[in-house]
């Protein structure tokens, strides 16, 4: 990395913003496995394109889960794994298109609505204690997909789906965690084959990866199974109030 693209990286505008908001994603996912892009995507819309902000996170948010998976191995559910990184692979292209042609305003709104509308349905309760068949789990990765192509959010129908099921607090932390991370993979992948994945993107999200690594092992170090609520609660009100400051009607 030269330093005349490191320091475009540290000149970008909101580039103090976009660090706190990196290091307090990193935060979040390490002690819940998930919330990046939740966190940090309402902040970057406000000072980056729809498609840059995506990059970038996607970029930082790389190196921080390589430091946690191989501690999740034991946890990972790979039966519905697979089935749920495969139906997101196949949307998701599509999704990106979409959002290449959308306005700017559009994506921060929808971010946040997103966002806010899965706290909702936690928050109240909502859980779901049908059978988890292979059809169910298609149809959720396909979900991620297209709200992972057109907002940057693969997460909350899975987040959703594991929260609201009978399932262990380690075992949604490693699934979530790591199909998160294989949506970065292929993030990166079409968007680099796209012409997406410029070099003062790529640049941006390496400066904002140490904040995120930061951020994800002192969130893992404080990672404690037997207080899922309180993490919960704590992860539920970084993500309030991100969503809310990311809405265009309060700039």
């Amino acid at each position: 990395m030269s330093a005349e693209l490191f320091n475009s990286g540290l000149a970008q505008d909101g580039f103090f913003f976009l660090c706190a908001a990196a290091f307090t994603a990193g935060l979040v996912r390490g002690f819940s496995g998930f919330g990046t892009a939740m966190v940090f995507l309402p902040v970057a819309g406000q000072f980056l394109p729809p498609i840059t902000a995506l990059t970038v996170c996607a970029v930082m948010d790389f190196f921080g889960p390589l430091v946690l998976i191989p501690r999740l191995a034991k946890d990972i559910r790979f039966s519905e794994l697979w089935r749920l990184v495969l139906a997101m692979a196949l949307v998701f292209p599509f999704a990106l298109w979409a959002l290449s042609k959308s306005d700017p305003d559009l994506f921060r709104y929808l971010v946040s609505c997103v966002a806010l509308v899965l706290l909702i349905c936690l928050v109240m309760g909502i859980s779901y204690r049908g059978k988890v068949t292979p059809r169910l789990l298609f149809g959720i990765g396909a979900s991620s997909g297209i709200t992972g192509g057109f907002v940057g959010m693969p997460g909350p129908p899975v987040i959703f789906f594991y929260l609201a099921g009978p399932f262990p607090a380690a075992a949604v932390r490693a699934n979530t965690l790591v199909f998160l991370f294989s949506y970065e993979i292929l993030f990166l992948l079409v968007t680099a084959v796209s012409g997406f994945l410029t070099l003062q993107n790529l640049t941006l999200g390496l400066v904002l990866a140490l904040p995120v690594i930061s951020g994800n092992l002192i969130g893992a170090y404080f990672f404690n199974p037997e207080r899922e609520t309180l993490y919960r609660r704590v992860a539920f009100c970084i993500i309030f109030l991100s969503a809310i400051n990311g809405l265009p009607l309060l700039d």
